[in-house]
């Protein structure tokens, strides 16, 4: 496996994808993310039917997000431009994780991996997180708008500090 930044245009969702389906997934909890950081975990592909392209085995929401963000830009960019240049901002480049040739038994067996090995963080591993970015200086606001949650919840997750460790523990 190799890794590399591949441009947007030169990716597609491949049949193998264990969510591939032609409804557009719902990327509303990681869209502030992506709009904050950009892509932080690669996509697993493998080469595609045209030389060139690769197929997304495994990372199907990371893409369509990366799609919203960048057609944003592309419109924020166009709405500012000025006469000297009205040109599209550059493709955007994903990191993506390409898997050696193999069938798609292989692909499906990757895609599968990947999304059942996902955990979602209990609350006291979020407030263990969000207090280390208090502590480096970040609001809560900012917190909030990092991963697309209301600045509510990022206190209640907080307030877990103030439970005794022993509770916290259970």
């Amino acid at each position: 496996m190799k890794l590399e930044f591949i441009a947007l245009d030169k990716l597609e969702i491949a049949a193998t994808n264990m969510r591939h389906g032609p409804k557009m997934p719902d990327v509303s909890d990681i869209l502030p993310t992506i709009r904050a950081r950009g892509i932080l975990q690669s996509l697993l592909v493998r080469p595609g039917r045209e030389p060139g392209s690769f197929a997304i085995v495994a990372g199907r929401r990371r893409y369509h997000a990366a799609k919203i963000v960048a057609e944003e830009r592309r419109a924020a960019a166009a709405g500012a431009a000025t006469d000297a240049g009205d040109a599209d901002p550059p493709d955007t480049l994903l990191p993506c994780a390409i898997l050696d040739e193999g069938d798609d038994a292989d692909a499906v067996e990757a895609s599968l991996i990947e999304n059942i090995a996902r955990l979602d963080a209990d609350e006291v591993t979020q407030w263990q997180s969000f207090t280390r970015l208090v502590r480096e200086g970040r609001s809560v606001e900012d917190i909030g708008l990092t991963f697309g949650l209301p600045d509510l919840m990022v206190r209640r997750v907080l307030a877990l500090g103030n439970l005794l460790p022993r509770i916290r523990a259970l």
